[in-house]
């Protein structure tokens, strides 16, 4: 790892593509080689060129071979090689200039850190009324069954150490109902809110705006991501210990 970051430990950028070209050229060319020391692409079916930019830019790419971001997540994790690991929105709405800060504050010794949209200034600027109340009423949720205050629980910035995904069983495969039916779609940050508090381990949050995302349109499904959503995290209150 590059002195400029300071403290040992290593840093992997994970970064969930599908069609992200637009974003890919805007935002990644800010992202300063010595902030980390591994770019990890895992990419869903990209037809834009964006594979072709980050192979050109040197990253690591996965092709992830089922849908969704929490397989995506799954099926890259072999390929991290980073103590830390950053997920990161390359559409725009994650802003590179809070990636030191975010490490810093992992390097403290804290277990997970989220980048919260919704902590003393920041805000998003991506929110539509349903999103932004959705939000807010998750975020309070999962809070009240963590028994952890959070601002933000649901926003995809946030960095870790790596070996809390394994301490949360994140990577443990769910029912065939579940992956079929229910919650195939679904990423994992909701579950990674409650059981880290749920755990107990260290948490901690820093502000950072979410400007507008840039070139498409969210792919999210809300209704059926929220229903997901109170499923798993009911199922892991009641049962996962």
């Amino acid at each position: 790892m590059s002195d400029a970051l300071g403290k040992a430990g290593s840093i992997t950028l994970v970064v969930p593509t599908m069609n992200e070209i637009q974003g890919m050229r805007a935002i990644m060319p800010q992202v300063r080689p010595e902030w980390v020391d591994q770019v990890l692409v895992i990419d869903g079916g990209s037809t834009d060129g964006t594979l072709e930019y980050a192979a050109d830019r040197g990253y690591d790419v996965v092709r992830q071979n089922r849908k969704g971001i929490r397989q995506a997540y799954i099926e890259a994790w072999p390929r991290i090689r980073g103590d830390f690991v950053i997920t990161f929105s390359p559409d725009g709405n994650s802003l590179p200039e809070y990636i030191p800060p975010l490490v810093d504050r992992l390097r403290q010794g804290f277990d997970l850190v989220i980048v919260s949209r919704y902590m003393d200034w920041a805000k998003s600027e991506d929110d539509t009324v349903m999103t932004s109340i959705g939000n807010w009423v998750f975020t309070k949720f999962i809070g009240g069954l963590a028994g952890y205050r959070y601002t933000d629980a649901m926003v995809i910035y946030r960095g870790f150490r790596r070996d809390l995904i394994d301490r949360l069983d994140l990577r443990v495969p769910r029912p065939d109902l579940w992956e079929r039916h229910i919650g195939r779609y679904v990423s994992w940050e909701p579950q990674m809110a409650l059981r880290a508090g749920l755990k107990g381990v260290r948490i901690s949050e820093i502000p950072g705006h979410e400007p507008l995302r840039i070139g498409s349109e969210s792919r999210i499904r809300h209704y059926r991501v929220a229903l997901s959503c109170v499923y798993a995290l009911v199922e892991d209150k009641l049962f996962w210990k």
